[in-house]
């Protein structure tokens, strides 16, 4: 199992010196990351969502943590792949860029930053965003196959006569791919198209387990038609909120309040909700205030006339890895029996302050993730697992009669 980190450059108080200081924070978080033995570090794209996230160029950020870095794993993750957003032979070409400076480390995701504030910013049309996200996929999973170094594309939506597309990445045929999966739906694709998930998961590890289900009923019964690339990467992350310190009530408050912050920024842009509360005040109870966040939140929505749809105030629900090691690590025990290949640790949250973040890391490179790595060294079920899901995988290739290319440092 996988452990990384997930960056969103989130913040209360947007102003211009807290944003230049988070983002340096972030910076320190994922160095930090490296030397405490987490595998990757994750960052977002999107667009004028002031409070929610301000990493509108993660191509810029993780840049500068590959250059203070050697060895963790570098996520795009993920790109806005609507045309507008990125034309995809320049995402290619980024991908490559950064591919190549940080000798193979980078894994690129795909995603349609389909919120009507950033399609509105960049002039997307929301109604195609689906279409552009696929043939961006599909362009980038083409970029460097053709041995005459000429790319050549003619699609449903685009038009490229043969062109070198340089650099070409140290990872061939291309960094391994995803796609952020917030439903079931994207979920299916994702399967379709032979590329990793990322999962959110708030509601629980339940919820993880029931989206593990579908993304491998959807592998099972996919055919091979829709894979964008002649290799397959079915790999499932999933989101785990975690505030790990030595006083466990404390990481408890910490990990809901920021969580209950994340909720309302999130519901603001995507769901049309107020403003998001930036008051820290340490003599509220916030594992109770968060519940009753949940409830504020479906009466918002009946008022507005918004149907609640199930899962709707799952942001809310703050049952996660926060307190201590030990919690941390059954909580995590709980992800992997669900069935998650790699855990996204979500640590960075807009009223955390940054001693509680770097403590946090702390604690899971000196206690958590050796947990896990030992149960490996051992053989545990979830190396079995992988190695059937190999099995499978390669039986499903074969029949398709496709050739396989292994990626490099993947």
């Amino acid at each position: 199992m996988k452990f990384s980190m997930i960056f969103e450059a989130q913040m209360t108080d947007p102003s211009a010196d807290h944003e230049r200081q988070v983002l340096r924070d972030c910076v320190e978080q994922a160095v930090l990351a490296e030397e405490m033995g987490f595998d990757t570090v994750w960052a977002v794209e999107h667009h004028g969502l002031k409070w929610y996230a301000h990493m509108s160029a993660p191509e810029i950020f993780l840049t500068w943590v590959a250059a203070r870095t050697e060895r963790i794993r570098i996520g795009h993750g993920v790109v806005c792949m609507p045309f507008n957003f990125n034309h995809p032979v320049r995402a290619a070409e980024r991908a490559a860029m950064l591919d190549v400076l940080s000798n193979g480390r980078v894994n690129l995701g795909a995603g349609r930053g389909a919120t009507p504030q950033e399609t509105s910013m960049c002039g997307v049309d929301p109604d195609r965003t689906y279409q552009e996200v696929e043939e961006s996929l599909r362009i980038i999973g083409r970029a460097w196959q053709d041995p005459e170094g000429e790319f050549e594309w003619h699609g449903e939506l685009l038009d490229i006569d043969p062109h070198p597309m340089l650099p070409r990445p140290v990872q061939l045929p291309h960094p391994p791919l995803f796609m952020a999966c917030t439903k079931k739906d994207t979920l299916k694709l994702a399967a379709d198209y032979g590329i990793g998930a990322l999962v959110l998961g708030f509601a629980g590890v339940e919820e993880i387990a029931e989206l593990r289900r579908t993304y491998d009923a959807a592998i099972a019964e996919r055919t091979g038609e829709k894979f964008v690339s002649t290799v397959v990467n079915d790999h499932f992350a999933a989101l785990c909120p975690t505030i790990v310190l030595n006083d466990r009530a404390k990481a408890q408050q910490i990990g809901a309040r920021g969580q209950r912050f994340f909720a309302q920024s999130i519901k603001h842009w995507y769901g049309a909700g107020p403003v998001p509360d930036e008051a820290i005040d340490p003599t509220v109870d916030e594992v109770a205030r968060i519940r009753e966040a949940a409830d504020e939140h479906v009466a918002y929505l009946h008022e507005a006339k918004i149907p609640v749809k199930a899962g709707a105030t799952s942001v809310f629900h703050a049952e996660h890895a926060y307190g201590s090691p030990e919690d941390a690590i059954a909580y995590v025990e709980r992800l992997q029996a669900a069935g998650a290949d790699e855990i996204l640790c979500l640590i960075q949250m807009g009223t955390v302050p940054q001693e509680a973040c770097l403590e946090t890391i702390r604690h899971w490179g000196e206690k958590v993730i050796p947990h896990f790595r030992g149960a490996e060294r051992a053989g545990d079920i979830g190396q079995s697992r992988g190695a059937e899901r190999a099995g499978n995988l390669g039986q499903s290739r074969a029949a398709e009669g496709a050739e396989t290319t292994e990626f490099v440092g993947a």
